[in-house]
């Protein structure tokens, strides 16, 4: 089995972006060495807002992940940058990363709201706008600690 994460973030204020950037290249360089990644993309969406999504070879590689470095570092300062902020997991069969229309569908069904200092009126019940399913860049593992044979 697989584990997929994905998250959605909708960053509330032009003056955050420089932080989030700065944030979002040093995750992304922890997130392609870290061990049990699998493969992983980024969508920029309209009005800055931000999906990710992860491949995992289990739910333990992911949150080892999350909870170090500077994803660890990043995640406090997201809840005062962020007013819309969601995230959902689940397993499947195979590595294949599913298309963004199902990611979207997933977390409407099966995600939850993060926390957030500042939501919008559109946060707790994630009725967002539909992302736009093109431009998305993949962040593929490097290879040296993916935990594949």
């Amino acid at each position: 089995m697989v584990f997929v994460s994905v998250s959605r973030l909708r960053i509330r204020s032009w003056r955050f972006m420089p932080g989030f950037a700065i944030a979002a290249l040093r995750t992304r360089a922890q997130v392609r060495a870290a061990e049990g990644f699998l493969a992983g993309s980024l969508l920029p969406d309209d009005e800055r807002t931000f999906w990710t999504m992860t491949l995992w070879r289990d739910q333990a590689a992911m949150r080892r992940y999350m909870t170090s470095g500077a994803h660890l570092k990043a995640m406090p300062k997201l809840m005062i940058w962020c007013d819309e902020a969601s995230i959902v997991h689940w397993e499947q069969d195979d590595a294949v990363a599913p298309d963004w229309t199902e990611a979207d569908r997933r977390m409407r069904a099966e995600g939850r709201p993060s926390k957030v200092h500042n939501p919008s009126s559109r946060h707790g019940d994630l009725s967002y706008a539909a992302p736009r399913t093109t431009g998305a860049v993949a962040m593929p593992s490097t290879g040296a600690q993916s935990g594949r044979d």
